[in-house]
């Protein structure tokens, strides 16, 4: 399972700027295409069209242009997260599952026909310079947004180091665009962190699964132990975490939950995409020398854990947060997370270049799909006292043109009162006078309810929302058990309306 340039399985959501966004050669494919019947008719109207471009249109096109741009055009058409990759681009998705890449460090998706922040980078430098989750970019330098695709303006956000940038952004708690000019920087990536929150009480934080993950989890885990061996509690932090690399999401999940046990599983149309994942070195360990979990403490698998989720939560934090729910081994906490079920496939095409291909949907252990869903907290908690801020306007996977449906049944569906402008504005007034929200701090609400649950006390719930669950099977009591949420629910903590899914 580890990364290897021909094989690289990705459960990230959306594009990173600068970053993130089991394979065959060309031979294998042509041997498979040739196994399978060609629409030649259609082929042909592909070459007609081809030979009118070149003969009758206003100025000469470059054949190898128009033939990438046909490629493009043909994979992005498929779902949101589909994509071809030139050289420049498979270079950067490369080294951005190693922690490191070039660019603003921003993770973006496409509204309204403008780039919009999904979420900043922690310490990037789109982060230091003020962008928001939620600002709609609708010019690069002079350049107007509207008809890129995001593709497209995700490489012109690119660039070499040292270079800048000027983004005008359309904010909406601002009446005028606001100009940022941003340098493009290496950005090396922290994807762990951790520390002590209170005393016997820890806080351990993803920000984005990469190839060094596990290994750096284990170290911060091992420091925590060291700093006190009897820990109480931990948060595992997992908040605005896009996804990244699935062995990362097996290892996180693999340290706190039994040996050998299913962490997910997937299903696509190809025998080696109809896969499941144990809780084992093979499927973790990016180096093929030793286990980065085998020292940990025995104490780190039977640890009262509360796991943080909101709408930013994506894809690798699903597999994560979905299986340590499916066993009822922590808590979640936190608001519906964004519903990115599906896992992402780098075929190779050329030493430079690659598909990335939408191959299969994952499920958790006890076959929840998370696609255009998500993972529903067992505790519905806002992200302030005074409700959820903006995390009920994001956009989530449910939200993208040409999103990949829910292969399951409903399931819990989350509803909240957020659907009138006059709300709306509510919310935005609100967001003006806060100052951003920094995870792990004193004033980190989410985090404060986490630890009280942790500790005995009273939890206060979401105010905002409304939920429907549906009671099905434990994965560890198929019989007589219920999810993890009627569980928790049944605690006597739904004094306060609960919150998640909002369109």
């Amino acid at each position: 399972m580890g990364m290897k340039l021909k094989n690289i399985a990705l459960v990230g959501f959306g594009m990173v700027v600068g970053a993130i966004g089991m394979g065959t050669q060309l031979d294998a494919i042509a041997q498979k295409n040739a196994s399978s019947t060609l629409p030649l008719n259609e082929l042909r109207q592909l070459a007609d069209v081809f030979g009118l471009i070149k003969s009758d249109y206003v100025e000469p096109v470059d054949d190898k242009k128009l033939l990438t741009e046909a490629i493009s055009g043909m994979v992005s058409s498929l779902d949101p997260h589909s994509a071809y990759l030139d050289k420049k681009a498979f270079k950067e998705l490369r080294e951005g599952t190693q922690g490191k890449f070039v660019g603003l460090g921003i993770e973006v998706g496409m509204e309204d026909g403008y780039v919009k922040v999904i979420s900043p980078i922690e310490d990037s430098p789109a982060y230091r310079a003020g962008i928001k989750a939620g600002d709609l970019i609708t010019r690069l330098d002079s350049t107007p947004v509207k008809g890129m695709t995001l593709d497209e303006a995700v490489k012109r956000m690119r660039g070499e180091p040292n270079t800048k940038i000027t983004l005008t952004i359309a904010r909406k708690d601002v009446d005028k665009p606001v100009i940022v000019t941003i340098v493009r920087q290496e950005i090396r990536v922290q994807s762990v962190k951790a520390k002590m929150v209170q005393p016997g009480y820890a806080w351990l934080r993803i920000s984005q699964f990469q190839e060094p993950t596990v290994d750096d989890m284990a170290k911060k885990i091992a420091m925590l132990y060291a700093e006190d061996p009897n820990l109480k509690g931990l948060v595992l932090d997992l908040r605005n975490d896009p996804g990244g690399v699935l062995p990362g999401a097996i290892g996180v999940a693999a340290a706190f939950l039994p040996k050998d046990v299913v962490v997910t599983s997937t299903n696509g149309q190809l025998a080696d995409s109809k896969q499941t994942f144990y809780a084992r070195r093979e499927f973790y360990a990016t180096r093929m020398v030793g286990d980065p979990l085998a020292k940990l403490p025995d104490a780190i698998k039977k640890i009262p854990m509360v796991v943080l989720v909101n709408s930013g939560s994506a894809s690798a934090s699903e597999i994560v947060s979905g299986a340590l729910q499916d066993y009822k081994r922590a808590t979640i906490m936190g608001t519906q997370t964004f519903g990115k079920g599906s896992v992402q496939t780098i075929r190779q095409l050329s030493p430079d270049t690659a598909v990335k291909l939408t191959t299969a949907r994952y499920y958790t252990p006890n076959g929840r799909s998370i696609q255009a869903r998500g993972i529903v907290p067992d505790m519905l908690v806002d992200e302030t006292a005074d409700g959820d801020g903006l995390d009920g306007l994001r956009l989530r996977e449910a939200d993208l043109q040409k999103h990949l449906i829910n292969d399951k049944d409903k399931g819990p569906e989350v509803h909240a009162d957020i659907d009138t402008p006059a709300e709306e504005q509510r919310l935005i007034d609100i967001e003006k006078k806060r100052k951003p929200l920094e995870f792990g701090s004193a004033d980190d609400f989410q985090l404060q309810q986490a630890l009280n649950f942790l500790q005995g006390k009273p939890v206060t719930l979401s105010k905002s929302a409304k939920i429907e669950t549906k009671k099905e099977p434990s994965i560890n009591d198929p019989k007589n058990g219920e999810k993890g949420s009627d569980k928790a629910n049944d605690k006597g903590n739904t004094k306060g309306d609960e919150k998640g899914d909002k369109k």
